[in-house]
């Protein structure tokens, strides 16, 4: 195999990238300088060598504990539970969640052959069983899997003296009632609340 075709498939091997983008992507790096190329290449490197799951939340850090469990202004009694890392940016760019976090590492799919052991539940539950924590806020996706995920990590802290919540779902601000699908308009009817 050519070093074309190596680099062009594993670059197809990323989210959102199809064979002929990892060909165009190939092509644009080949007309660069070779000083361009070796920078990306040693970005990567440095990437897998340094960044890691944080030891307590495991976000991505190249510290051992990150950012925001370090922050001493976080409330680490309310931790959001959230299935990816990247999903951390999202919530944080709405600029309202002042707790901490814990990233479960994926979500249920038995078809995939993903269980709770492939997550990191026992470790939520250990942090919870610690006794410090007074709410837990499931931030899983709303597809079947993110919703099985969020039922199973409820049942099992429901032993606990906390309270355990899930993010509202609904229509988007801005959104238009006449295009939005039924199922939407369901969970926005049922996560109303008082004005």
């Amino acid at each position: 195999m050519s070093a074309i075709d190596t680099l062009a498939g594993e670059l197809a091997k990323l989210p959102g990238i199809g064979r002929k983008t990892a060909l165009r992507l190939t092509y644009h790096l080949l007309k660069q300088p070779a000083g361009q190329s070796k920078r990306l290449a040693d970005a990567l490197i440095t990437l897998a060598e340094r960044v890691h799951p944080c030891a307590h939340c495991f976000n991505l850090t190249e510290e051992e504990i990150c950012s925001i469990c370090r922050d001493g202004r976080r409330d680490p009694a309310v931790i959001c539970a959230v299935e990816e890392a990247s999903d951390i940016g999202a919530i944080e760019r709405a600029g309202e969640f002042r707790g901490v976090y814990h990233v479960l590492g994926g979500r249920l799919s038995p078809l995939d052959g993903i269980g709770p052991d492939d997550l990191t539940i026992p470790q939520l539950e250990h942090r919870v069983a610690a006794g410090a924590v007074r709410e837990v806020i499931l931030a899983t996706n709303p597809s079947i899997e993110g919703e099985a995920t969020a039922l199973y990590v409820q049942r099992k802290l429901s032993p606990y003296r906390l309270t355990v919540t899930r993010i509202a779902r609904g229509l988007p601000v801005g959104g238009d009632l006449e295009y939005a699908d039924g199922v939407t308009i369901a969970q926005a009817l049922s996560a109303r609340r008082a004005m």
